[in-house]
C-alpha cells in the first residue's frame, strides 16, 4: 500500500506520517522515530527506530510493513520453565541454625565480658564446633506438599486409600456426592475430596476421614498406625465402614468386614465403644435422626462410650466437650452417596430406595457437622434447664 514510486522520486527522505502501535492501531509518530532514506525503501526492515506505518509526506507516502514477500512464520522455541514447575526452597532449617549459632555466640561474649578466661570457654568452643558440623536440612521423606497445601487452604472431605481401585473410586465418588449435598443444603462448601496415605500424608489437616474396610487391604505399618493413633488423640474423627451391614449382629460371629477392621486396627488404642444413644449429638447435629442408613439399613452404629448420666438432675449432654474419635458401622455409606461425573447416582439403596438414600445423605451431613462443630448442638439437650435458669435470674 502507498503512493506510486514516481510520486516519491522527488523525496530524499521519508519522515513518519502515521505509525502502528503494538495493538495494530494507527497512532501519530513520536520524536524518537527517524526518517527513512527514499533510496532502498522497498528493502527496509522494521526496527525499533523505524516501526511499521506510513512514511513520506502528506498525500505522498508509502507503507513500511512488518513482513515482506517470502517471509515465513515459525513457532517460538521453549521460552523457559513454567512457574508451576518451580519449587520453593525451605529456609526454616537454615534460619534455625543461624539463630542457634547467634545465641551461642551471645553466651560466649557474655561470659567473656564477665571475666571468664579462654580456658574456661573450651566447652563453648566444643559446642560451637558440634553446632557447625550438624546437618542443617531435615532428613527423611517429606509429605506431599501439594496435597497438604490443598487441605490447608480449604476444608475438605478425605478418605483413607486402600490401594484397591474399585474401593477407592467408590470412596471418592461417595464423598463427592456428599460434598454436593453439603453445598446445596448447608453453608459448608467442601472442595473435591482427597485420598490419603496415612504413612505419608498429614492427617491433621482433615477433621473427618472415611475408611472403608475390604478383606483385600494390606495391614498397616507401625508408622501408619502411629500416625492414625496420634490423629485420633488430637481430635480427629474416623468413620470406619465395614460395608457389610452385620457389625456385631451375631454373638461370636464376625463378617469379613469386621475381621478386616480387627486386623487393621488391632494395633490402635481405641476407646471403649457403645451403640449411639438416642440423645447423642450425632442424631441432631443438623437433622433429627433415629436411624443411620446407607446403601444398607439396620446396621448398628458405634461411638466412643461416655460415663453414665448422674442419677439426680438433668442428664449430661452426650458427646462431652469433644467428638468421638471413632465411629464404626457397616451400612456402606459411600455407595449410597456415590455419583458419577454427571451427578447420577451409581447404586440403589436396599430396601428403601430413594427415601433411604435421602436418609443416608442426612446422616452424612450430620456426621460432617458433628466433626466440624463438636458439641454445640448439645445445648438442645439442656434447653429446659437453660430456660429455667434464665427465668430465675430475671
Amino acid at each position: 500500500a502507498g503512493t506510486p514510486a514516481r510520486e516519491l522520486a522527488g523525496l530524499t527522505t521519508l519522515p513518519p506520517v502515521s505509525l502502528l502501535d503494538g495493538f495494530g492501531h494507527a497512532v501519530p509518530p513520536t520524536s524518537d522515530v527517524s526518517p527513512l532514506p527514499a533510496r532502498g525503501f522497498a528493502r527496509q526492515r522494521v526496527t525499533p527506530q523505524h516501526p511499521p506505518g506510513l512514511y513520506g509526506a502528506h498525500e505522498v507516502e508509502s507503507a513500511l510493513n512488518v513482513m515482506h514477500v517470502g517471509d515465513r512464520l515459525s513457532p517460538l522455541a521453549d521460552g523457559g520453565q513454567a512457574y508451576g514447575n518451580t519449587h520453593a526452597r525451605a529456609l526454616e532449617p537454615w534460619l534455625l541454625a543461624a539463630a542457634m549459632l547467634l545465641l551461642l555466640l551471645d553466651c560466649i561474649v557474655s561470659l567473656w565480658l564477665r571475666g571468664f578466661t579462654p580456658r574456661k570457654l573450651k566447652w563453648a568452643s566444643a559446642a560451637l564446633a558440634v553446632m557447625l558440623t550438624m546437618p542443617c536440612s531435615p532428613q527423611g521423606a517429606r509429605a506431599d506438599d501439594a496435597t497438604n497445601m490443598k487441605a490447608a487452604l480449604d476444608t475438605r472431605l478425605a478418605y483413607i486409600k486402600t490401594g484397591l481401585s474399585d474401593v477407592d473410586n467408590t470412596s471418592l465418588q461417595g464423598l463427592t456426592g456428599l460434598g454436593m449435598a453439603l453445598r446445596a443444603r448447608t453453608s459448608y462448601e467442601p472442595m473435591e475430596p482427597l485420598g490419603l496415605d496415612p504413612e505419608r500424608d498429614d492427617l491433621s489437616l482433615y477433621p473427618l476421614l472415611y475408611w472403608p474396610m475390604d478383606p483385600r487391604e494390606k495391614s498397616l505399618s507401625p508408622k501408619a498406625l502411629s500416625r492414625i493413633g496420634e490423629y485420633m488423640r488430637n481430635g480427629g474423627t474416623i468413620l470406619f465402614d465395614t460395608r457389610d451391614l452385620n457389625l456385631g449382629a451375631v454373638r461370636g460371629a464376625a463378617s469379613p468386614g469386621e475381621q478386616t477392621l480387627r486386623r487393621l486396627t488391632g494395633g490402635l488404642d481405641l476407646p471403649p465403644l457403645e451403640q449411639v444413644p438416642a440423645d447423642h449429638v450425632l442424631s441432631k447435629a443438623f437433622y433429627i435422626l433415629h436411624d443411620f442408613p446407607g446403601r444398607w439399613t439396620g446396621g448398628r452404629l458405634w461411638v466412643e462410650a461416655l460415663p453414665p448420666a448422674p442419677k439426680n438432675g438433668a442428664p449430661p449432654a452426650r458427646g462431652g466437650d469433644g467428638v468421638s474419635p471413632v465411629i464404626i458401622g457397616g451400612n456402606d455409606w459411600a455407595s449410597a452417596w456415590a455419583v458419577d461425573t454427571n451427578g447420577h447416582f451409581l447404586t440403589t439403596p436396599s430396601p428403601g430406595g430413594e427415601i433411604q438414600r435421602e436418609m443416608a445423605f442426612r446422616f452424612g451431613i450430620n456426621l460432617v457437622m458433628y466433626a466440624l462443630t463438636g458439641n454445640y448442638k448439645t445445648d438442645v439437650v439442656h434447653a429446659p434447664a437453660l430456660l429455667q435458669r434464665l427465668g430465675n435470674e430475671r
